[in-house]
């Protein structure tokens, strides 16, 4: 066993729902085999383990792994492309690198940049929108288990309006998205989730196939896009004699518990109510909405309605893989939407990227927080001496006011070491 010593900050209870900020000057957490089997004061601790070893993670703070909800494994080359709004950009952008992932090599270079940076930004869990080619979706699953990131993916599917390499039929799709379901939902860490692009890219032979494949894998999840942008919107509606988008999933029955949809950013209250109901998930991406000019997130009114919400990089509309960056972006909108805006506070972002992220994802009993019983999945937040940040820390008035100097100037290059399972899958400098 190890005892690791540090400031430890989490969320066991919803802020949303009354909640308030867990945060522990000098902590103690117990770990064996991966699993955090105590928690409490270092003294405490340490006086009912006295032979244990301790590993001192000194200044900074010690944080939950971060859990992206919503993040593309094919555009991690695309990240930056400014100026468009969605359907342009993805005809520019990244719908181009996605057919380059036709290639087996290059498909497994940008499976261990896109893990790498999901690592190197602090995320443990992630659910991904896998590639439109089977052997890439293998890639990135192999190089995910290899690592050890817990991570929900599956094949994309289309069958209309984007490059003709990027489409399938339905029978392919429910193919291949069996064979790879066999390979890897439920192997260690990783399992599959349905995926068709949008329902602006398939017709509706092609979501029957996909409602098919989610009965046919037990425990499969479904993630796709949903009211991201008004043209999008209003392309869907005439490509559905006028349904609702959400309706377009939600008739293949698509939409439960183990549904995740992005972005959500124009919803009828109807929809909030369907997704409620159903007990489905709303990826927030904040930077991809603003960057591609997409609008603010309702977030109040999602709450209202009691839909789960989370947080996604989006990545690569998003501008990077850091839910920190992703957090104040999210605080920045619901500023913008003034007294139709959700009042958030650091403790809020700190769950959105984290236990909110775990919930939506069916994984709260084993990572989220930092309590008894979870894995050790943790970040060491600890800035070099003389950064920006580091002064910020060390003259923080109280644990709340840290946790909002982490959001405001934190970035990957702040991160230390990064566990998952109780396995360090970045350290920038031995721990003793």
């Amino acid at each position: 066993m190890t005892i690791y010593r540090g400031t430890v900050l989490d969320t066991p209870v919803d802020p949303f729902t009354g909640g308030t900020l867990r945060a522990d000057a000098d902590a103690g957490l117990l770990v064996r085999d991966g699993t955090i089997e105590a928690r409490g004061g270092f003294a405490e601790l340490r006086a009912r383990h006295p032979g244990e070893e301790v590993v001192y993670l000194r200044g900074g703070l010690v944080l939950p792994g971060f859990v992206d909800t919503h993040v593309h494994f094919p555009q991690v080359r695309a990240i930056g492309g400014l100026g468009m709004p969605l359907l342009d950009w993805l005809s520019r952008c990244a719908l181009p690198e996605e057919a380059r992932l036709a290639d087996g090599g290059y498909a497994r270079a940008v499976a261990a940049e896109f893990v790498s940076g999901l690592v190197q930004a602090g995320t443990t869990t992630a659910l991904v929108f896998g590639a439109h080619f089977a052997s890439a979706v293998d890639a990135l699953f192999a190089e995910a288990a290899r690592t050890g990131l817990r991570i929900t993916s599956g094949l994309v599917v289309s069958d209309r309006l984007l490059r003709d390499e990027l489409h399938t039929t339905p029978q392919r799709a429910y193919d291949e998205g069996l064979a790879l379901a066999r390979r890897w939902h439920g192997v260690g860490a990783s399992r599959y989730a349905v995926i068709p692009r949008f329902s602006l890219s398939c017709g509706d032979p092609l979501l029957q196939s996909c409602g098919s494949l989610l009965t046919d894998v037990e425990g499969a999840w479904f993630t796709s896009h949903v009211n991201e942008n008004v043209r999008e919107i209003a392309a869907v509606a005439e490509l559905f004699d006028g349904r609702r988008y959400l309706d377009t999933y939600d008739r293949h029955g698509l939409i439960g518990r183990r549904s995740v949809l992005a972005h959500n950013v124009h919803p009828s209250d109807d929809e909030l109510a369907c997704l409620a109901s159903r007990g489905a998930s709303v990826a927030h991406c904040p930077t991809s909405n603003a960057a591609l000019g997409s609008g603010l997130f309702p977030l109040a009114r999602h709450l209202a309605h009691g839909v789960r919400v989370a947080l996604g990089s989006d990545v690569g509309a998003g501008t990077g893989f850091c839910l920190l960056k992703e957090g104040l972006q999210a605080y920045f909108v619901q500023q913008l939407l003034g007294d139709d805006g959700a009042r958030l506070t650091s403790t809020h972002l700190l769950h959105l990227a984290t236990a909110a992220g775990a919930d939506v994802l069916g994984l709260r009993d084993r990572t989220g927080d930092l309590g008894a019983g979870r894995r050790f999945d943790a970040v060491w937040l600890r800035p070099s001496a003389g950064t920006a940040l580091d002064v910020a820390l060390r003259h923080a008035a109280d644990p709340e006011d840290a946790l909002a100097k982490a959001f405001v100037l934190g970035s990957p290059a702040d991160i230390d070491t990064v566990w998952v399972d109780g396995r360090p899958c970045r350290s920038r400098n031995p721990v003793a």
